[in-house]
């Protein structure tokens, strides 16, 4: 049985860990699983990083199938998520209820964390320019808890480094004593759709599609509710 080697964001990381070990056990291939940002991964795989499956952010998929990099008829939405705030578990947690509120809970926290725009996350990326567009950049970042992925920074939270964080929903909810106070209000609202392919280099398109049909197996959809993710697949 071939390996499968997959590039995945971070976004999607607890279903695709979790589909992918029963995969492995019903199906006895083994799955080589690369997490990280979606720039990052991108930018691997455009300097000639070779894999079965992608999952990225619909528009990254849609440009490398614009670029004819991808299998035909591969492509497929696998679940959607929102940029989200986190308070640490037991925490009070501010008024986020309008965009106005959120911008004064931001100014009066003594630490913020979101992802570092410069290591390629989408949700760092946005929220580094909601922050320009609030007015309120300079003084934030004075005092921000940068993380690499989603996952540090709602660590950062649970852990108490930070006060107040920022990332999607779903990494989130994968850190124990971090806790979901609320989707961005408003026209703050963010969200972003992670989409699978199998590009035309990959060495086991065959075990790929696969895998592909067990995470999108419409038995799956509570699941993926579950984890913050709401499916995109019927």
């Amino acid at each position: 049985m071939p390996t499968i080697k997959v590039m995945s964001a971070g976004a999607v990381q607890a279903m695709v860990e979790a589909i992918g070990k029963e995969f492995e056990r019903f199906s006895g291939h083994r799955l080589d699983l690369n997490f990280g940002t979606a720039g990052a991964l991108r930018e691997r795989f455009a300097g000639g990083e070779t894999a079965d499956l992608l999952i990225l952010p619909a528009a990254i998929i849609a440009a490398l199938d614009q670029d004819g990099r991808l299998a035909a008829g591969s492509i497929r939405a696998l679940g959607r998520t929102v940029t989200g705030v986190a308070v640490r578990a037991g925490a009070s947690a501010p008024d986020i209820s309008t965009p106005e509120a959120f911008k004064r809970a931001l100014i009066a926290a003594k630490t913020v964390s979101y992802t570092d725009p410069k290591a390629g996350g989408s949700s760092g990326t946005f929220f580094a320019a909601l922050l320009e567009r609030l007015g309120i950049a300079e003084a934030v970042n004075q005092k921000a808890v940068l993380g690499k992925r989603g996952y540090e920074v709602a660590q950062a939270v649970a852990d108490g480094r930070a006060e107040i964080g920022t990332t999607f929903i779903s990494e989130i909810l994968t850190v124990p004593g971090a806790r979901v106070i609320g989707p961005l209000p408003g026209d703050l609202h963010n969200s972003n759709t992670y989409t699978a392919a199998i590009p035309k280099s990959a060495a086991a398109p065959e075990a790929a599609k696969a895998l592909l049909q067990a995470l999108s197996d419409p038995a799956t959809r509570a699941r993926w509710t579950a984890a913050g993710l709401e499916p995109a697949f019927a």
